[in-house]
């Protein structure tokens, strides 16, 4: 019974904690209708991952030096809401960028039949600025440094519970934001250069919403 109440109660913790990255997701997808599958997995590991290590991080500053981890918390929503705007608005300016570029293209019918490949391929380039490792780190940072504060919540347990606590947690993640990327990429394809506007919109929502949790509540 005791073993069930862990594993439920991580699998919450992993819900709660992957809305987040989920919603980031989300905006990946919209930004890349084409992506393949190993983008996908590229993603949901990297926002795993950092889900992983950042509980663990928080564990070890609570059992170790918790005085330390108090005054860095307050620092918390300042970092994710400075990584999320920085990351949003890069997305949604080169999303402006690409529907300009899109609208002079469309206003010359032989240059668009001559040129039909290079839409394609522009996207194709957009797709590793935009969805880079560094991007990604930035965004797995951003969506998990609130993590950090489950370290009070498993401050109890000893170092292999916290492990596996961890190791749910980045499951779910990975699992919810596959889910996450799959919903961009189907409503991306549909509203077409508008995506990336409304991905990084979410990106800036996603970051105030850190924010004002972490400041005023």
């Amino acid at each position: 019974m005791l073993e069930f109440a862990f594993i439920a109660n991580s699998i919450l913790l992993g819900i709660g904690l992957a809305m987040d990255a989920f919603s980031v997701s989300v905006a990946n997808g919209l930004n890349d209708a084409n992506m393949r599958k190993s983008g996908k997995i590229k993603i949901a590991g990297t926002f795993a991952f950092f889900q992983f290590i950042m509980p663990l991080i928080g564990w070890y500053l609570v059992t170790r030096i918790a005085e330390k981890f108090e005054k860095f918390q307050k620092y918390i929503p300042w970092i994710a809401l400075f990584l999320l705007l920085f990351i949003g608005i890069d997305m949604i300016v080169e999303g402006i960028k690409d529907s300009v570029e899109k609208g002079e293209h469309s206003l010359s019918s032989d240059e668009a039949k001559n040129n039909s490949k290079e839409p394609s391929d522009s996207a194709q380039k957009k797709e590793t600025v935009t969805l880079g490792l560094m991007t990604l780190m930035l965004q797995g940072i951003a969506t998990s440094i609130d993590a950090l504060s489950v370290g009070f919540t498993i401050s109890d347990y000893g170092f292999k519970p916290a492990l596996l606590c961890s190791l749910i947690i980045a499951v779910v993640t990975f699992i919810i934001c596959i889910i996450g990327l799959r919903i961009g990429i189907h409503f991306g394809t549909k509203l077409s250069k508008k995506a990336a506007i409304l991905g990084g919109s979410i990106l800036i929502f996603i970051g105030l919403e850190i924010f004002i949790k972490g400041i005023f509540l």
